[in-house]
């Protein structure tokens, strides 16, 4: 029981942020692979897009190193499935 609040709270800290910023990552994989968007949603992309950006505001505001990380990674991943997502549904019409 060597762990104190802090170390608690910076282990699920961690793993809160590592997971959120995750949570696109199947989706990109599929739609990369298989190019189809057929089942994506915009309003979800969108939704992900500006969590990111609310984030990362938030975290520059904090200057919070692992805030300001983590979405800045997600807004990559958001940014990369909406041109994934403009791509392949020209293919598709």
């Amino acid at each position: 029981m060597g762990y104190t609040f802090g170390m608690l709270t910076t282990i699920f800290g961690t793993l809160a942020a590592t997971t959120g910023t995750c949570l696109m990552l199947p989706q990109l994989y599929k739609t990369y692979k298989t190019r189809s968007v057929k089942d994506v949603s915009w309003g979800m992309l969108i939704v992900y897009f500006f969590n990111g950006i609310f984030w990362l505001v938030y975290g520059l505001l904090l200057g919070a190193t692992p805030i300001i990380l983590t979405n800045s990674i997600a807004l990559v991943i958001s940014v990369a499935q909406i041109i994934l997502q403009v791509k392949y549904s020209r293919d598709q019409t």
